[in-house]
């Protein structure tokens, strides 16, 4: 193997000195699928059906094409920070929600059959704006998924 300055590797090569990137927060993540369904507002996306009445194994693995949470799936940023799939499950985990915080972006009850982005981008900023909740009954709420 060959050892070279970064100045010398600099005049042959982009030398990306962030990478690897460092792993993304919860509000970063958060922020960044927001920021995704920003972009086209109006943009009519699927919701998934009855997810409060799924097992849960069962709802870990809903999906439907064109979700709030394809949109994020299709984000190679996101996918590159550890998003695996575009199902339930996955975007529970990696977002790190409660079911009752992704129900509340996600789920048929709350919008019909399909949200606009702009909608599903308003409930993912109530997540972020809910944060960390201090206190006895902030830390309950959000063991429970308030």
């Amino acid at each position: 193997m060959k050892h070279h300055a970064l100045e010398q590797l600099q005049i042959v090569a982009n030398v990306n000195l962030d990478y690897p990137r460092p792993a993304m927060s919860r509000r970063e993540r958060l922020e960044r699928w927001a920021d995704l369904l920003d972009r086209s507002p109006r943009r009519s996306l699927s919701t998934l059906h009855e997810t409060e009445y799924q097992a849960t194994d069962e709802r870990a693995v809903m999906h439907v094409d064109h979700s709030p949470i394809s949109v994020a799936f299709a984000d190679p940023v996101l996918r590159s920070a550890g998003l695996e799939s575009d199902h339930y499950g996955e975007a529970r985990r990696f977002f790190e929600l409660s079911d009752h915080q992704l129900h509340r972006v996600v789920c048929f009850c709350h919008f019909g059959t399909s949200v606009s982005a702009v909608a599903a981008a308003h409930q993912v900023r109530a997540l972020i704006a809910a944060g960390d909740r201090r206190g006895i009954v902030g830390r309950l709420r959000n063991m429970l998924g308030w």
